[in-house]
């Protein structure tokens, strides 16, 4: 571990438990600009480099969608050496998203109810113009809170073609809990209606800027095996290329009685964990093995990180298990896996 992630380890992000999580994380990514100009330059790793969907990666691991909604950081994110960073989900419209507090501390996890706020896809498309960052850029894509649902593919569409020219692969998020009535997207008919008008999108596209970019769904944890069954065998007819497993679960009874019933909201870290690797184990079986999965859902460390690949992903993502451990993370998920 360097000097630098040590310091970062024991003083900095001890300190920044003791703020509200949200501002902790605000701060910590601004503290983590000011220190990006200082940090080694990550080991290269043949061994660990991944092709997927017409993508060459690095190595497997990312940072999730959610950490930099507007692309505001991915210079810094990137000097710590992910191979892939997914920015967003970023929406049409600039939103607030929900009302605070809405992040909150729980048994190596996070719940939020965040509600996809962001600074709009405009925001994004400028910050992504300036960035350095020569990594995999994902783009993650979601509607408006008060876009009807029936509208939602408008929503998808308009963002589609703004980040197109930019982004490396798209990420359809139809599996946050904090957007109402979203997660209904997901059911074949839902999915379709979504995933359908965005390939018939993506050949013109195609055409217009000379380059194919692949295009994922994210699907939610909470689904029961016919679902899973159901959405595997949608994914494949429609012709997407590759799924990322899984967002947040709405399930806290694994929180115990303790934990307040009227705070709501998606549960990540550690506690996810199980959860996220059956559906990917499911989603492995159903799909095949040459389909690619993004595994992301309670990697806090290199064990969880092995077992996801074994279960099935081709690729992982962090999230909470960064907030909390911070650049040390990356280096002991890389060290544990196979071939490093």
């Amino acid at each position: 571990m360097t000097k630098l992630a040590r310091v970062v380890g024991d003083a900095v992000l001890p300190a920044l438990s003791r703020w509200d999580p949200e501002r902790a994380h605000d701060w910590g990514l601004l503290g983590l600009r000011c220190l990006a100009p200082l940090w080694p330059a990550p080991a290269a790793r043949p061994a660990l480099a991944v092709h997927r969907f017409g993508l060459a990666f690095a190595h497997p691991l990312g940072l999730a969608a959610g950490f930099d909604k507007n692309g505001d950081y991915l210079d810094a994110l990137g000097a710590l050496g992910f191979s892939h960073i997914e920015v967003g989900t970023v929406t049409p419209r600039p939103q607030a998203g929900n009302p605070k507090p809405r992040m909150f501390r729980a048994s190596s996890g996070l719940v939020n109810r965040m509600g996809f706020n962001n600074k709009g896809v405009d925001h994004l498309v400028a910050r992504l113009r300036r960035a350095r960052y020569a990594g995999v850029r994902g783009v993650s894509i979601g509607k408006n809170a008060d876009t009807p649902l029936e509208r939602a593919p408008q929503d998808y569409l308009a963002c589609l073609e703004k980040v197109y020219a930019l982004a490396d692969y798209v990420a359809v998020n139809v599996s946050s809990p904090n957007t109402a009535r979203l997660r209904e997207l997901q059911a074949p008919d839902g999915l379709s209606g979504i995933v359908g008008p965005l390939l018939e999108s993506r050949a013109r596209l195609q055409t217009r800027h000379g380059r194919r970019v692949p295009l994922l769904v994210k699907i939610a944890p909470d689904l029961d095996p016919s679902q899973i069954s159901a959405l595997a065998a949608s994914l494949r007819s429609l012709g997407v290329d590759g799924v990322i497993a899984t967002n947040t679960t709405t399930d806290l009874s694994v929180l115990g009685p303790e934990w307040p019933a009227g705070r709501r909201g998606g549960l990540s870290g550690a506690p996810l964990h199980a959860r996220s690797a059956a559906v990917i184990r499911q989603l492995r079986a159903e799909l095949g093995g040459d389909f690619p999965i993004i595994g992301v859902g309670g990697i806090v460390d290199g064990d969880r990180a092995a077992a996801t690949l074994q279960a099935g992903a081709d690729l992982l993502q962090i999230y909470t298990g960064f907030a909390y451990r911070g650049p040390a993370l990356l280096e002991e998920i890389l060290n544990a896996l196979p071939g490093h």
